[in-house]
């Protein structure tokens, strides 16, 4: 197999503004400079001519590098920003639902060295990085030799017609993958991988990481893992097909993490979540060490704290309200919040909203988390109480939680303290995909 390339969707806009820092070839034209592409009567204005597409290639691949302007990171979420980025390789800018889209067309081990440095920090343990390395790379290629070429945005409900009287328990159950990425393989954001160009120094150490695990990936029964991975399980390993479709990966089963400690109850059950989630047990990502949360966490990732376990409240109007803006359904004053459905690391799947003008069931959990937080709550493990309840309406909701993000696979301040407690990338590898190999291949 040869080192393939990789299409990343970078930004849209009306309006793309661009650097081409060295010289580069635009239908056999060199062109360097600042460079303006705008969205006009359906085509792409440059240079005071229209094309249905732009590739700008670069002489020298290895070296020549461009930069976009205003690319928005961490969208959606609290820290959400723009920032100039630069990168490596070919730009290319196409149309896309009447908009321009910037794409860089990059080598897939370039692509990784970005990675690795926007996704965590680059000073972190030589073994943390050769691991997130592995499932970086997995992930991707498992995602470029789909048959499809893309994933789904799937949503199963009953029809509206069923859903306007409050008294009928309508289910909105969705769960997100790499929807609308029809004209490139990945998006630049979380996502699907964070990857900001050259624009975050890399170091010799995440070049070292990449070169030492280059082609290298994670298979089960030869096949190339879907290496999920998020920041903190909260102690237990969620399964892939309570986050995403109804489809078991054996490599992502359900585990304590840690390797001193096995047991592991069923979270699945109510009373076992709400013990385990009002407790701290003991995990490989319980920690609060800055040297080592420092390693995943970039700056603007610092900016959150208590995320093992953590506690948020609410007001009845301000949950009330929040919810009508989120999901665009008026629940009416907001009753109670009930988990249907729990996975194996507690993470609700379905929670039922009641409401005094509307009840319905609500899922999986990124649809959950979205729902509840003005960006998105740190992870749907979460148990809720209720405070000053005057005539059935709550005026108060707390809801207590574990862990951030969706707990599949990698955890990446487990796997950081595993590297620091002198674990190699193999073993760390092999502790969160459950009997998968580490095979080359390429």
């Amino acid at each position: 197999m040869k080192e393939p390339k990789v299409h990343v969707g970078i930004l849209s806009g009306q309006k793309i503004e661009f650097t081409l820092l060295n010289t580069y070839r635009m239908n056999g034209a060199e062109v360097s400079g600042k460079q303006t592409a705008l969205f006009d009567d359906g085509k792409i204005l440059w240079r005071n001519h229209h094309y249905e597409e732009l590739l700008f290639e670069p002489l020298y691949e290895a070296t020549d590098s461009f930069e976009l302007q205003d690319v928005t990171i961490g969208i959606n979420f609290h820290w959400e920003r723009k920032e100039n980025q630069r990168f490596q390789g070919a730009l290319k800018i196409i149309i896309e639902n009447n908009t321009l889209t910037g794409i860089n067309r990059v080598n897939v081990e370039d692509y990784l060295v970005s990675v690795i440095s926007s996704e965590m920090s680059a000073n972190a343990s030589l073994e943390l990085l050769k691991a997130h390395a592995v499932i970086s790379r997995s992930w991707l290629l498992n995602k470029l030799t789909m048959d499809s070429g893309q994933w789904t945005v799937t949503m199963q409900h009953d029809s509206a017609a069923n859903c306007q009287l409050s008294t009928v328990n309508c289910q909105l159950i969705k769960w997100y993958d790499q929807e609308d990425h029809t004209h490139f393989d990945v998006c630049a954001d979380d996502h699907c991988q964070r990857y900001q160009g050259i624009t975050r120094a890399s170091t010799g150490i995440v070049k070292e990481a990449i070169h030492a695990t280059r082609g290298q990936v994670l298979t089960y029964n030869g096949q190339i893992c879907d290496a999920r991975f998020s920041k903190c399980c909260g102690g237990a390993f969620e399964e892939f097909q309570y986050c995403w479709e109804d489809v078991k990966h054996p490599y992502l089963a359900k585990q304590r993490d840690s390797k001193t400690t096995a047991f592991l109850p069923d979270l699945r059950m109510e009373t076992e979540a709400e013990k385990w989630i009002r407790s701290s047990p003991e995990a490989f990502c319980n920690t609060t060490e800055n040297k080592i949360l420092s390693q995943v966490l970039n700056n603007y990732d610092q900016e959150t704290t208590d995320f093992y376990r953590w506690k948020i409240e609410y007001t009845q109007e301000e949950l009330a309200a929040l919810i009508f803006k989120r999901s665009g359904i008026d629940y009416g004053q907001i009753i109670d919040l009930i988990p249907v459905e729990r996975g194996t690391s507690a993470r609700i799947v379905k929670l039922k909203i009641i409401g005094t003008k509307k009840t319905m069931t609500i899922g999986k959990e990124l649809e959950i988390r979205r729902t509840l937080s003005p960006s998105h709550l740190y992870s749907s493990a979460f148990v809720i109480d209720k405070t000053d309840i005057k005539d059935t309406i709550p005026g108060k909701f707390i809801l207590t939680g574990a862990g951030w993000g969706h707990g599949v696979g990698l955890c990446q301040i487990g796997a950081a303290v595993m590297g620091e407690q002198g674990y190699t990338y193999d073993t760390i590898l092999l502790h969160y995909y459950i009997g998968a190999a580490i095979e080359k291949r390429y």
